[in-house]
């Protein structure tokens, strides 16, 4: 292969569903073995604040996609992505990339009442442009993962026709395509830009024996928050050790992957970039699953890693509140590839690239919950909020202040400010933030009278 320096590299995103950020999730988790996410934070860089803006799956993926918020691209749970919306595929194509997805897209807006999603055909002019696409629209059935797509001309969005049902467990099946798909890159000298999408860690919470095993519920040990209510204590437990099994599951996969990466010569060219689209409760304030502003559920791992012998010396972490629509700008940068105008967020990749901050660094990242699922345990009603690099979160209901934390001496949001008027001069400072995003982004959000 060509030295990195001097030639295109190569990127992978392997994105995980409920994964929790690295403030609560892998990092220093007691419950948790995870030595190649491990790998990747000791060669990469991790960015500890980053957040999932709208912590559900369509939203975020719309977002991951292409750079633009929710209310710009996919509103809610089960919304169709514009059509016409181009997708990060199309600068990598245009710079010369071949360009493949594996695994959950869910950003086709079908609706389960009508049937099973993973049953669901996405035509060809709805796969985000991808020259390679195998995939499907959701899946809940870790052990009946169906997937169609193929291969085919850039243009044609991977027009292959099949649809077959993947052999044993999604994850271990997802990556297997994966590994193909690197074995024949290893021959060809163009570039590329590959996706590993895997539905786990997600409810419902299986995983392979071999890994449940390691886990029992009563010895796993709960956060600070989660309170001594005994249902919500026991099923934390019990969900608690499935989604680590399948976490660790994860981690022995991306181990596969960075094998076969320095198998075929690639790993000295080729970023690898791991991320989750959001957390899960978990039991945390009594509660579980998604949507809601609490850190468990809007923190997400993300680590820039790869491309050891260029930048083995940018490592570490970094404070940067880095959110879902800078994902695609962050991509592109790593590759030189021009930032396209539809993009809204911030390129990030200084802190791989330079080891430096990046020039008019927003100082917060935007929350929302545009448009509410009204799914059980999730927040039933739209919110906005903000985050600060400085440590506090502020979150507002249409008609009240909701939410009030000082992350720095309340990591586990214990003591809500709100309504308490010894902090009324940092609600109004942080709602003042809150309204410039609003206003900056275009959104449509009454914030309350204060």
């Amino acid at each position: 292969m060509p030295h990195p320096e001097t030639s295109q590299p190569n990127v992978i995103w392997i994105i995980t569903d409920q994964h929790r950020g690295q403030a609560t999730g892998y990092a220093g988790d007691p419950n948790l073995s995870t030595p190649n996410l491990d790998r990747l934070a000791a060669e990469g860089v991790s960015f500890a604040r980053a957040v999932s803006g709208f912590p559900l799956c369509c939203p975020f993926r719309g977002s991951m996609l292409t750079g633009r918020y929710p209310h710009h691209c996919v509103p809610g749970h089960e919304y169709r992505m514009p059509p016409e919306q181009p997708t990060i595929a199309q600068p990598f194509k245009q710079a010369g990339y071949h360009t493949a997805y594996f695994g959950k897209w869910h950003v086709d807006g079908f609706h389960e009442s009508e049937g099973r999603a993973a049953m669901h055909i996405i035509p060809p002019e709805r796969r985000g442009g991808f020259a390679t696409w195998i995939g499907y629209e959701n899946n809940n059935s870790q052990w009946d993962c169906w997937v169609h797509g193929g291969a085919g001309a850039a243009d044609d969005a991977g027009a292959t026709t099949f649809h077959r049902r993947l052999p044993g467990y999604e994850t271990d099946a997802l990556t297997d395509l994966l590994l193909g798909y690197l074995d024949e890159r290893e021959r060809q000298p163009q570039p590329f830009f590959a996706v590993l999408s895997v539905q786990p860690p997600h409810d419902p919470y299986v995983a392979p024996a071999e890994w449940l095993a390691r886990h029992t519920p009563a010895q796993i040990a709960l956060r600070p928050n989660v309170p001594a209510i005994p249902r919500v204590v026991e099923q934390a437990r019990r969900e608690l050790a499935g989604y680590y099994a399948m976490i660790e599951n994860a981690d022995w996969n991306i181990g596969r992957v960075l094998a076969k990466l320095d198998a075929t010569g690639l790993a000295d060219n080729t970023h690898v970039i791991f991320f989750s689209d959001h957390g899960d409760m978990h039991g945390s304030h009594g509660m579980f699953r998604k949507t809601n502003p609490w850190e468990e559920s809007i923190r997400i791992p993300f680590l820039i890693s790869g491309l050891r012998t260029a930048y083995s010396h940018r490592r570490g972490d970094v404070t940067a509140p880095l959110n879902h629509v800078d994902i695609a700008p962050t991509t592109l940068g790593l590759c030189g590839i021009a930032v396209p105008d539809w993009m809204e967020g911030t390129d990030y990749s200084g802190y791989r690239l330079r080891g430096k901050a990046v020039a008019n660094e927003p100082d917060s990242a935007y929350l929302q919950c545009v448009i509410p699922t009204g799914h059980s345990d999730s927040v039933d009603r739209p919110w906005r909020g903000v985050v600060t690099r400085d440590g506090w979160k502020y979150v507002a209901l249409e008609d009240h202040p909701w939410l009030l934390f000082n992350l720095n001496e309340d990591p586990y949001e214990q003591a809500n400010l709100a309504l308490n008027p010894r902090f009324a001069a940092e609600r109004r400072r942080l709602q003042g933030r809150l309204a410039a995003w609003i206003s900056d982004t275009g959104d449509r959000f009454a914030l309350p009278e204060l």
